[in-house]
């Protein structure tokens, strides 16, 4: 069962990924400038965090644990949307330097691997902060290695981002962070292939139940029924949830849950709100109906829940089993 945190804001139109970015709340973005030649290498341990690099100049190898060895170019953007341990290297074998990305200081802001030489290659790395950090959720989205390469939107954005990484101007800092936060966005919103995993962006890539995806974000009070989604999608009942099933990757009642409860711990966190009426606003005639539902699925009423999180004693997302 996934546990997410949301903060939703309406609009005329209800977008499932702008409220997905929402309820990420990106703060802000660490990143370092890496420049290297000639015979270099350097692996950072797991993170467990979304991190990312952007290749400013020049090429370079990636490897990430257990997937297939990439050779980054300039103006490529990748994404690792949980961090596993991985490898940047020239096109030299070598003993790789060692790094722990949870050990690292003001002081590893800025590496050079050049060894005195002209860098063949400059990289802009780091890692995205949340307000509510859920890797997990990353995780259901997107596969474990996101490569973006030759996307016109990309190339421009990515442009901008090494004419901020490569000066020191006032308020670089924050120029990047907004720059990189766009970055991620786009990097959602474009990366759907036939390997994509099961999730809500092969369901909104999928035309019959995209409908049913906006459809449940624009009305989650509503009282919905698996029939009625299926009448949405224009499909049977039996062959619209083993469509949902697969391409979302859990069945519909259940989506329309973790939503339904997002909703309400964005609501419960950001709102002065009552019970009741957070209840009526995600789909629950009375606050004893919501209050049980809520506690079930999260381990904690929901007066627990806005009073812990209005202390600033929230514990991040996590991945529960069923």
């Amino acid at each position: 069962m996934l546990t997410w945190t949301v903060a939703v804001v309406r609009s005329s139109v209800t977008d499932p990924l702008s409220e997905v970015v929402q309820m990420l709340r990106p703060q802000g973005v660490f990143s370092k400038r890496i420049s290297a030649a000639g015979a270099w290498g350097v692996r950072y341990t797991a993170f467990g965090r979304p991190g990312f690099s952007v290749v400013l100049e020049g090429r370079c190898r990636l490897a990430v644990d257990n997937e297939p060895e990439i050779v980054l170019e300039q103006g490529d953007f990748v994404l690792l949307p949980t961090t596993p341990a991985f490898e940047m290297s020239g096109f030299h074998d070598v003993e790789p330097v060692s790094m722990d990305p949870r050990q690292m200081t003001d002081d590893d802001l800025d590496v050079d691997y050049s060894d005195g030489a002209e860098p063949e290659v400059r990289i802009l790395g780091g890692s995205f902060v949340f307000d509510s950090p859920d890797a997990a959720l990353l995780s259901s989205l997107l596969p474990t290695v996101v490569h973006v390469r030759g996307v016109e939107r990309f190339e421009g954005l990515v442009s901008l981002v090494a004419d901020e990484a490569l000066q020191d101007r006032p308020g670089r800092a924050l120029v990047l962070t907004r720059l990189v936060e766009i970055l991620l966005v786009e990097a959602l919103r474009t990366t759907v292939t036939p390997q994509t995993p099961p999730g809500l962006l092969r369901g909104l890539a999928d035309r019959k139940l995209a409908p049913v995806i906006h459809r449940i974000h624009e009305r989650v009070d509503k009282p919905w029924t698996v029939a009625q989604l299926a009448t949405v999608a224009t499909l049977s009942r039996s062959a619209f949830y083993e469509r949902f099933t697969r391409q979302i990757g859990m069945p519909p009642m259940e989506y329309l849950m973790a939503w339904r409860m997002a909703v309400a711990r964005g609501l419960l966190r950001h709102d002065d709100l009552g019970i009741v009426e957070v209840g009526r606003r995600v789909g629950y005639g009375s606050a004893s109906a919501f209050s049980t539902a809520f506690s079930r699925y999260t381990g904690e009423s929901p007066r627990v829940y806005a009073r812990r999180t209005a202390r600033g004693q929230l514990n991040a997302p996590r991945l529960e089993a069923v």
